[in-house]
């Protein structure tokens, strides 16, 4: 007699629970709306109805909670991630986007639709999966926006993830030198940089192990990187600009004062629905 979605799925969430993975039920109805095709809430109504699964689902769906078990991330998995009301395309070679960083964006879509620009300029700095762009490019369509990622690895997913958007232009290079046709034109910069100090390694397999390290290292004290974004967007923003930065619990204060020494004006720090420090903004003078 075929097994039940139900039982498998007792199974599985059991063996994540043992992995000591976060939220073993969900990632076990998210691996199963995978194989299935369905949505998590399709999931859970096939269970309660008592669906078996096919010989074959199940043994898919065993295999990836195997590799789930062994940490591996889910959204590589399942290869999406969700970010606001995107779906986006992730993998290995890319950082995860990160629910906090849904937050950190909506300051940089506030001030866009605030600016009296009728077309104002947003600029992602080391964008990554690309999603903070599409955010921005996706919410506020009168808006043009750029984005440029270094990593060989990263930049493919991004291309894959903008393509689509006709007001988003992607570039492969450098934040410290990136669109230099733009200079002192930007309304806003946002960047989610790689903040975390060198000798502070993860604790969560799913970073210290997949993330990757260009996307997660920013020297000694994690800010080096801040330090160029800090000088770069000087140079892009206009006069009464807005720079956005995502950055550590810990690192408010020291962003503030990088960004004070630069000579930006009104820094102020933002905590996320946990109450940690998560962002912080500045004006261009």
């Amino acid at each position: 007699m075929p097994e039940t979605l139900s039982a498998q799925l007792r199974a599985v969430a059991q063996q994540l629970a043992d992995a000591g993975v976060n939220d073993p039920q969900v990632d076990a109805e998210l691996l199963a709306g995978h194989v299935l095709g369905l949505s998590r809430g399709g999931v859970q109504a096939a269970t309660l109805r008592g669906d078996a699964i096919a010989e074959t689902d199940a043994e898919r769906l065993t295999a990836l909670a195997q590799r789930r078990a062994g940490r591996e991330p889910l959204q590589h998995l399942t290869g999406t991630a969700p970010f606001r009301h995107l779906e986006l395309a992730v993998g290995p070679g890319v950082f995860v986007p990160r629910p906090e960083t849904e937050q950190v964006v909506q300051f940089a879509i506030d001030a866009l639709i605030g600016m009296p620009d009728p077309e104002p300029i947003g600029i992602d700095l080391g964008t990554g999966s690309g999603a903070i762009a599409m955010a921005m490019a996706t919410e506020v369509p009168h808006a043009k926006i750029y984005a440029v990622e270094l990593s060989d690895d990263a930049y493919p997913w991004a291309a894959r993830n903008t393509a689509a958007a006709a007001n988003l232009t992607l570039a492969h290079g450098d934040l410290s030198t990136a669109f230099e046709e733009l200079r002192g034109t930007v309304a806003v910069v946002i960047s989610n940089p790689p903040y975390v100090p060198d000798d502070a390694i993860p604790r969560d397999p799913e970073v210290r192990l997949f993330d990757p390290a260009q996307a997660l290292y920013g020297g000694p004290d994690g800010l080096d990187v801040v330090r160029v974004i800090s000088r770069r967007a000087l140079e892009l923003l206009r006069p009464g600009g807005v720079l956005v930065l995502e950055h550590g619990e810990l690192q408010g204060e020291a962003i503030r004062g990088i960004l004070g020494a630069d000579g930006w004006r009104g820094a102020a720090t933002h905590q996320d629905l946990t109450r940690r420090d998560r962002a912080t903004t500045a004006l261009r003078s």
